[in-house]
């Protein structure tokens, strides 16, 4: 088959049993009565991935992520439907699966190596690189029981990238590790990537998803939500958790809340109603964003973003319906389309006037722009309600401008640190 992972129709369910003694009475039964009922962690799921392609799957907790990589680590059979897998698969799941706790960490660096089908003699030419990616020195002689949650998955990872995989499987084991692991880790992933190597990762991190993933699938309740962009389904993802959270807020939060009394006094500013791109929008609707416009101090909007001046970014807004706690605010993404950063009137310590149907205002954001390198930034404007522990959003508009950092000088890395240089002097030093 053409493809690397191909699945049609797949389900996946286990029987959950009421009480022990269900089992038994069910095992007694001899298939004449059931004792249990079927929970379905996945139900008709269909995709391929391409080879040599990196595929994302985002998903709450128990949405069936983690079953999916089982299936197709050939863990576990689906309960129906078909399920292909072409090429040498490794896999990195949960934290320590396939390690014996009472062996040594070289002992399960042979014993993993067999089940993924190498020899021991080509364990053994692979063992010192795999010993020197873990990085956990002498432990490796001691039983992986005594093993901390990071030197464990140091050496499943090593483990897992050291067969010469064709198909990578990564949960979200990867997040227990220490940054600097972790930065070497990803490095890794980029490397087999770009060697035709298919992975298949499930993270919590967005910004992994939009800097690796070049398909990606939200799962929900066993089943596909959306499949496809990756940052149209992180963005889709993104506002139903933010839309989720929102209403747990108006469930569990206080029946009264506190609004402000006193009458908001600020510098006028017209209105801007004008939003250059849309590449995708949602809230509740409560309130909206009527346009954003990017500036210098003169207010005259810019085509380029000067590194180490200030800017306005300007978000004129309007509620349709009442805002007792309204918050202005914006994302800045770079051109990988990861969250540099952003900020809000709460974030800011600003407060921000109640809001009736029909009313509107103006915010100015002064930012200070640091010397960054010369990328193209897009900016996100919102306007949510409540607190910064707990809002609704109301409107949010994904890449509403895109501007280029202008080069001034040359640029070593993403951005440039303020730095003063003191030569102290200089002196002879006899070396003899």
């Amino acid at each position: 088959m053409s493809a690397a992972v191909a699945m049609q129709g797949v389900s996946k369910s286990y029987p959950v049993y009421g009480s022990p003694s269900d089992r038994f009475k069910e095992l007694l039964a001899l298939g004449r009565r059931s004792y249990h009922r079927d929970f379905w962690a996945l139900r008709d799921v269909s995709f391929e991935i391409e080879r040599g392609s990196t595929f994302s799957i985002l998903g709450e907790n128990g949405a069936g992520k983690s079953t999916l990589l089982q299936l197709v680590a050939g863990i576990f059979r689906p309960t129906s439907g078909r399920l292909e897998v072409s090429g040498r698969v490794s896999a990195l799941l949960e934290l320590g699966s396939g390690f014996n706790p009472e062996f040594s960490g070289r002992e399960n660096v042979f014993l993993n190596g067999a089940i993924l089908g190498l020899s021991n003699r080509e364990i053994e030419r692979r063992y010192p690189q795999i010993v020197d990616f873990a990085e956990i020195g002498d432990f490796i002689d001691q039983p992986v029981k005594t093993y901390s949650s990071g030197m464990v998955v140091r050496l499943a990872f090593a483990v897992a990238i050291s067969v010469d995989p064709e198909i990578l499987l990564v949960d979200e084991a990867l997040a227990v590790g220490d940054i600097y692991f972790r930065q070497r880790c990803m490095r890794k992933i980029h490397e087999l990537h770009r060697s035709g190597v298919t992975i298949l990762f499930v993270t919590h991190n967005i910004s992994d998803v939009k800097s690796l993933a070049t398909r990606a699938m939200w799962l929900a309740n066993g089943q596909i939500v959306e499949l496809g962009d990756p940052d149209r389904v992180v963005s889709h993802f993104q506002a139903a958790m933010v839309n989720k959270d929102a209403h747990y807020l108006r469930q569990h939060a206080r029946a009264e809340a506190e609004t402000a009394g006193e009458v908001f006094a600020s510098r006028p500013a017209e209105l801007v109603e004008k939003i250059p791109n849309i590449d995708f929008r949602y809230g509740t609707g409560r309130a909206h964003v009527l346009g954003i416009a990017v500036m210098n101090q003169r207010g005259e909007e810019i085509g380029l973003l000067p590194p180490g001046e200030t800017i306005v970014v300007r978000v004129s807004v309007r509620a349709r319906q009442e805002m007792p706690q309204p918050i202005v605010g914006f994302m800045l993404r770079n051109h990988l389309g990861v969250d540099f950063s952003g900020t809000n009137t709460a974030l800011e310590g600003v407060e921000m006037p109640p809001l009736r149907p029909g009313e509107a205002l103006t915010v100015d954001f002064l930012v200070a722009l640091p010397e960054l390198y010369p990328g193209h930034f897009s900016f996100s404007p919102a306007i949510a309600n409540g607190m910064l522990e707990g809002y609704e959003m109301c409107d949010w508009i994904d890449n509403a401008v895109t501007l280029q950092m202008e080069k001034r000088r040359e640029m070593y890395g993403y951005f440039r640190l303020p730095c003063q240089v003191e030569v102290r002097g200089v002196r002879v030093v006899n070396t003899t």
